[in-house]
């Protein structure tokens, strides 16, 4: 059994360990909340540019497949790989959930005889894919607490650049998408090209609109030449939102591990105190038998 000494010093480790992770669940918890601020700032804009894009997309018609970003390639060969993760880790199987679903997808797409390219921003994903001997195309980290307009630009930049070049022929983006502190669920989109993407399928929530009359839209300049500014916009607005949510599942994934955390430490200095009673009940037991022992000797 170990001395009070012991014990003792493993509660105050586990006193200190505890402190620091209530600290990090209130620092989480303060980022969260910004987080979803930026979140639901953003939507409205979101909402708004994809709702414009598609209808121009549908007026412009068979003009459509002129611009490069929204025309497919003849084969898909080539697919880039988009991971976002986090720059730092303690958060729970935030970041380890997307690396696996990566590592699924270029399997799958390997199996099927094409070619995955992989990026990915966030120094866990940066590192786990280099660590298992992946050639990155792209590495972007530095900015997971506070991902930028500017920094999906960047990143968009170069993805688009790289579809219209014939570099990559699809894109697709894996992200933990955010659904409440408790729960971040893994969200596989595709980005590019946009005919494959959101913006010009059906979906749900704009089925009642298709049902009722539509409003007449006159275009100055043309449904093509709108496209061509709308469409950079939407992917990086895409990404953002991608980035956004992921900060947010981040900071949600991490405030609920440091949470158990710090109840879990509280559970092993409840054990460690009753140990140090024990240990404490059975050195008093030992001198009270040697002074027993001493006194029956001296009659």
């Amino acid at each position: 059994m170990a001395t009070q000494r012991e014990v003792k010093t493993r509660i105050a480790s586990f006193r200190n360990i505890q402190k620091i992770t209530r600290a990090m669940e209130a620092v989480s918890a303060a980022r969260l909340r910004r987080a979803e601020q930026r979140i639901a700032a953003l939507r409205p804009y979101a909402d708004a540019i994809r709702r414009m894009t598609r209808q121009a997309a549908i007026d412009a018609g068979a003009e459509v497949s002129r611009l490069p970003l929204l025309a497919m390639h003849e084969s898909e060969q080539r697919v880039g790989v988009m991971l976002v993760t986090a720059d730092r880790g303690l958060a729970g199987a935030f970041n380890s959930q997307i690396i696996r679903a990566g590592l699924r997808l270029g399997a799958e797409l390997e199996a099927e005889g094409r070619t995955p390219v992989w990026y990915a921003s966030g120094r866990r994903g940066v590192s786990s894919l280099t660590f298992r001997g992946k050639t990155l195309a792209g590495a972007y980290t530095g900015f997971t607490d506070r991902p930028s307009y500017a920094d999906a630009r960047r990143i968009a930049g170069e993805l688009m650049a790289a579809y219209v070049d014939g570099e990559l022929d699809r894109v697709e983006l894996i992200y933990n998408g955010y659904v409440s502190p408790l729960t971040q669920r893994v969200t596989r989109e595709v980005l590019l090209p946009l005919a494959s993407a959101t913006i010009l399928g059906e979906d749900d929530t704009e089925a009642p609109a298709r049902e009722g009359p539509r409003a007449l839209v006159e275009y100055e300049p043309d449904a093509e030449e709108l496209l061509r500014v709308l469409v950079p916009d939407y992917v990086e607005t895409s990404l953002h939102r991608a980035l956004l949510e992921s900060t947010a599942s981040e900071h949600g994934a991490r405030m609920t591990a440091m949470r158990s955390a710090s109840e879990n430490a509280g559970e092993l200095i409840e054990d460690l105190a009753l140990e140090m009673n024990r240990a404490r009940q059975a050195e008093i037991t030992q001198e009270i038998m040697e002074v027993v022992a001493g006194a029956g000797s001296l009659v």
